[in-house]
This record gives structure tokens, sequence and C-alpha cells, in this order.
């Protein structure tokens, strides 16, 4: 018996050695955790299965009987007024809906060239108000304003924008920068306004390794370029902050070639031209809440050999997953590839990595064939509503591009330029469906 209890000691003793080398040995030597490529790319194969059905096609809109929002201006891309976790704000009762403006008598394919952002409010979030341009003239650093996001946080509005070209340029650049300003909400019986702005600054500017310089864009001989769209995010699970945009992927096109991991399986390839398209999402961190400290970071996703553009990225959480949507144009896919003016989705367990399309595909919203640039710019809100607005209708056979070249009657006869029908949709894991249309720029 005391033999037995000594042994047992001697075993335990040993034991306990043992687990403190080893432990020892774990505190100067960690085990690494394996480095991998967390970048997903859209492949060929995924884009190559998208397909209109009665679940992801909008029902026919007359842009005709749509009401403008008003009389004044034209209006495209919009966004809401988001709290910091990005929820909708109401500020003393009020919605706030800030869209890309330009003058109603601007011929729509210019309207781009001289973009300012304006502001709508509402209480209903049915009927707005325009409540004027967002800055002061002059005071932002593009020589036009391009699409963002805006955050409500204890009294001030933090807003960012796309900074397009430059003040006082004497030939529009397309040159794009990310850029913010703070300033003072005040909201009374009156409406909404927004004053006291902080000096504009760059938040932060293309690496030409990650995301593609406006140098390399032309370069490679110039055939689209983006860099834009920043939406702020904050991450329910870790409480970390962020601004995703869209971008395309570093370097000119000289260096870029269509790998096989672009591809999906052996049997898709990629036509010559492929490596033109290079869209991707991008993502940088807040560090610490800290505007002065952006951490760039990978792309979430890439389209190389795909799709050349991605634009108004933005992601909701729901159900513990991530769902990362974008909008995209006929005329943005790489060739051998088509898909439809649409919005897109993707999948995660995660927020960096992981992502796979929606539906199989990543087709989330289409316009009808027989309408097919009636909407754009689509923005999934928390609720699932879907905004737009109201873009080319009733073009029959004519391509878009062809718009520009008809009589100034014609574009205004088939323009929208107001608030499209916003759309609700449902989402069950990786499956998405369109249960119902509601009135013009609703926010429920």
């Amino acid at each position: 018996m005391t033999i037995k209890k000594s042994v047992r000691k001697k075993r335990k003793a040993l034991a306990s050695l043992a687990l403190a080398i080893t432990f020892a040995v774990s505190v100067f030597n960690p085990v690494q955790a394996e480095v991998t490529d967390t970048t997903v790319n859209w492949t060929r194969e995924q884009a190559s299965q998208i397909k209109l059905d009665k679940s992801n096609t909008l029902p026919y809109t007359d842009i005709k009987e749509l009401e403008k929002m008003t009389s004044d201006y034209h209006i495209w891309d919009s966004w809401p007024l988001t709290d910091r976790d990005g929820n909708i704000a109401r500020v003393k009762g009020y919605k706030v809906l800030f869209a890309l403006t330009a003058p109603s008598d601007v011929l729509p394919g210019k309207v781009h060239d001289i973009a300012k952002i304006q502001y709508f409010y509402s209480r209903n979030g049915k009927d707005w108000t325009l409540g004027g341009e967002l800055f002061p003239d002059g005071d932002s650093l593009g020589s036009r304003e391009w699409a963002g996001s805006a955050m409500f946080d204890k009294g001030k509005i933090y807003a960012f924008y796309t900074a397009t070209g430059r003040n006082g340029e004497e030939r529009l650049t397309y040159e794009q920068r990310m850029a913010m300003s703070i300033g003072d909400v005040t909201a009374d019986k009156d409406g909404i306004r927004f004053e006291n702005w902080d000096e504009h600054s760059i938040l932060f500017e293309p690496d030409g390794e990650h995301y593609q310089s406006y140098e390399q864009a032309i370069e490679g001989g110039y055939s689209g370029y983006a860099f834009r769209d920043p939406q702020w995010f904050k991450d329910p699970k870790t409480s970390k902050e962020y601004i995703v945009f869209e971008g395309n992927s570093g370097g000119a096109v000289s260096e870029r070639t269509c790998k096989p991991e672009y591809f999906g399986s052996p049997e898709h390839t990629a036509p010559n031209g492929s490596e033109h398209f290079n869209g991707n999402i991008g993502i940088s961190e807040v560090v610490n809440g800290d505007f002065s400290n952006i951490k760039m970071l990978p792309p979430l996703m890439e389209a190389k050999c795909v799709n050349d553009e991605l634009e108004r990225p933005h992601i909701i959480v729901k159900d513990d997953k991530y769902y990362l949507f974008t909008d995209t144009h006929i005329n943005k896919y790489a060739p051998g590839l088509e898909g439809p003016e649409g919005l897109y989705g993707f999948v995660s367990d995660t927020l960096i990595g992981g992502y796979k399309p929606l539906n199989g595909s990543g087709l989330v919203i289409a316009n009808p064939p027989e309408n097919p640039y009636q909407a754009y710019s689509w923005l999934v809100l928390p609720s699932l509503e879907v905004i737009s607005f109201a873009h080319f209708g009733d073009l029959g056979d004519m391509d878009i591009n062809e718009v520009g070249h008809q009589s100034p009657e014609f574009q205004f006869e088939h323009w929208g330029g107001t608030m499209a029908p916003t759309v609700e949709i449902s989402i069950d894991g990786d499956r998405t469906e369109i249960k119902r249309e509601r009135p013009q720029g609703w926010i429920k």
C-alpha cells in the first residue's frame, strides 16, 4: 500500500513537472496561427449562376408616375442618418435622408460633374422636406461631393463623403478620396439644421497595393476607377468601428493576370480583356474611435476578372451573420459574364473572410428585363427595407450609354431623378427574397 502511494506521488510529480515545462515553453514559444489571405474572390463560376426569377426581380415601375422629391433638383444616391450602432437615428422625432443632387435643368448625364449633398427630414419617414445643402458652399474638399454616409452621436453629425476632384481644378478629374467633417445638429419645430462644421479632412487615400491609385488607373489606360462611397460600420460583436468602401485592386492593368482561383472551377476560364475588371470592397478600421488613426485593411472581397465596379458597399448583421451588400451595373461585367443592374449580397459568420454569395450567385434584387435601368443604388437598412433612386425608364432596346446622344427632351422624359419605391426583403441564412414594395423613399 505504501509502495503504491509512493509510485502515485512520483507519477503526479512527474506529470506536474511536464505540465510546467510545457507551459513554460508555450510562454516563450507561442503557437502561431496560420496566416492566410482573408480576402474572398467573387468567382466567375458563382457569377455565371446569376438568374432572374420572382424572388429577386422587381415589378415594373412607371417612372413617369413617380413623385419628385423636389421640383428644383435631381436626386440619386441616398442614405439615412444613423446612430453610432447603425440604427436609423431620430433627432427630436425627425428622420434625415441625405442624397446627391443637381439642379433639375441639368442633363442627367452631367449631374455627377456638379453633385452636392443635400438633406431631407421627415417625422413619418414618408413625407420629406428639403433642408438644403449639407455643407456650406466651398467647405468640402472636392470639386464635387459623391456618396457617403452619416452618423449621429451625442448631438454631433459625423459626415463621410467622397471628395472627387480638387477644389478649383480647371479640368474635372476623377481622383477620389475619403473625406469627413463633424458638425452640430440642431432640431426644433422648424426642422433640422447642421452647423458649426469642423475643418474638412481626408481620412485615407488608396495605397496602390490593395487599392488602386488614380495614377495606376491612368497608367493602365484609364477604363474606370473607384475609391469612394465611405460607409460607417460598427461591429456589434467587438464594438470596433470601421469604414467600408468601394475600390479597385492595386496595380496597373499591365501587372494583372486572371488566375485559376478567380474562376471557381477548371471548367470556367476568362476571355481576353477580363484582366481589366478588378472591382473590390475595402475596409479600414477607425482605431479606438480616433479618426486621425485609420488602419487600412486588405479588401473584404474582390471581383478580379469578374466585375469592375462594386458600388455603395454596406454591411448589416442579422442572426449573428454578416451580410455584405453592393450594387453594380449591366456593363461592368467581364467578357463572358452577364448580370443585371442590381443589388448583390454575400454572407459570412465573421466580419473578415468567409463571404459566400447569397442565393448561390450573389443576386438579391434586379430590375425587370422590360425596364432594365428603372432603379439603382440600392441600400439595405437594418429593418431589411431597401431604398434606391429611379434611374432611366422605358428605353426599349436602347443601351443606357446611348441616352446621352438623344435630345434633351428625350433624356428628361425618361429620367427618374427621384426616390424609387422602397422594397422589403427577407433573409433566411444564405437565401433572400423580395417581399413587397412600399411608397417612394419610405423609411419605416
